[in-house]
């Protein structure tokens, strides 16, 4: 079992959790995965390593309420346990000898992006951050970018907060004016990694995105987080989940990604109605 340190509303449908967990945070990095179980009854789930604490033996997991599992995780309370914490899982994001980097944050895929930018930041490398949002209520980790970044674009689609735009306007602006980085690395929404990785393809910019797609065991025996990367297939849990961009054929990732949500929301909305009759 493992305890809920710390809990943390971070916008309406996001949560921040500290799971005590000393054997993971012994050795996490960034780009790493875990995976837990709410309870003995609750289906396996990936989440991206959003930060660790050693010295606390903490990792830091941040999810957005979409199904049944999420909901169920939003409703445990610091105190409260969670039954398996599996990890890390994975390979850790490539860091050493780059001196310039372009992070690139979309929606919650931020939470995973913050530790990648703050490993490069403590290395010493020049790390220029861009994160996106659909408007002002869903941004997070807003301060904490700020603390890593030596240039900082923040960008919703509406405009409430930041810049109006996309995270591709953004970069594209940057690289226009004249910055030039050894590597992007971009994380978040399969399209939106997508259109990143067609607009750095134009530069010749080598980029890394991170993928995230359906997966079980995490050992890459049961094969549901196949991807085809160059034209070969590989698993996401262990060839990955970081990838060239540029090689990754999005499409049809994104079409497997679809492939159970009718079943996802109906499980969902069955979670969501048995937490309304326990209140």
């Amino acid at each position: 079992m493992f305890r809920i340190m710390r809990r943390e509303q971070l916008n309406p449908t996001v949560v921040r959790m500290d799971i005590l967990a000393p054997l993971v945070a012994k050795k996490a990095q960034p780009g790493q995965f875990i995976i837990l179980r709410v309870d003995e009854e609750g289906e396996r789930i990936p989440l991206t390593v959003a930060d660790y604490d050693r010295e606390a033996g903490t990792v830091t997991i941040v999810f957005q309420v979409v199904g049944a599992t999420t909901e169920r995780l939003s409703h445990l309370q610091e105190g409260d346990h969670i039954n398996d914490f599996v990890g890390p899982l994975g390979r850790e994001t490539h860091t050493e000898g780059l001196r310039k980097v372009a992070v690139i944050g979309g929606g919650v895929g931020c939470a995973i992006a913050y530790p990648v930018a703050k490993k490069l930041h403590e290395q010493g490398c020049v790390v220029h951050t861009v994160v996106g949002f659909r408007s002002k209520e869903l941004v997070i980790l807003d301060d904490e970018f700020k603390a890593v970044s030596d240039r900082y674009e923040l960008v919703t689609d509406d405009g409430s907060a930041g810049k109006k735009g996309l995270v591709t306007d953004a970069l594209k602006a940057m690289i226009a004016d004249g910055e030039q980085y050894d590597e992007v690395i971009a994380i978040g929404p399969l399209v939106m990694m997508k259109f990143v990785s067609l607009l750095t393809k134009q530069y010749g910019i080598k980029t890394i995105v991170s993928m995230n797609p359906i997966m079980i065991d995490g050992t890459g025996m049961c094969g549901g987080c196949r991807l085809t990367v160059g034209g070969e297939v590989k698993f996401a849990c262990v060839d990955g989940p970081e990838f060239d961009g540029h090689l990754v054929d999005f499409d049809e990732a994104m079409e497997r990604s679809t492939m159970y949500r009718d079943f996802e929301r109906k499980a969902h909305e069955d979670t969501c109605r048995l937490f309304a009759q326990e209140v």
